[in-house]
């Protein structure tokens, strides 16, 4: 897996954030650590997708739990 664009990592980042309503997430957090969930999970990629324009699909949250990891396997979704 390639290295996310800085925007789409910083995108991903403060969606975990918001979403998980944990400000001192960062790049390497575990979703699943965080206390995310098919539901969180699902509020993620609802708005990586309008914000990107780009069809993310919800098991990329569960395969890929950071930021880092799913930013990376989002930019290679273009």
């Amino acid at each position: 897996m390639t290295s996310a664009t800085t925007d789409v990592l910083d995108l991903v980042v403060s969606t975990y954030r918001e979403t998980l309503r944990r400000d001192e997430l960062g790049p390497y957090s575990d979703f699943y650590e965080a206390g995310g969930d098919s539901m969180v999970a699902f509020q993620i990629v609802t708005r990586l997708t309008a914000a990107l324009d780009v069809e993310v699909p919800i098991a990329l949250v569960f395969a890929c739990p950071t930021p880092a990891d799913l930013a990376s396997a989002v930019d290679d979704l273009d």
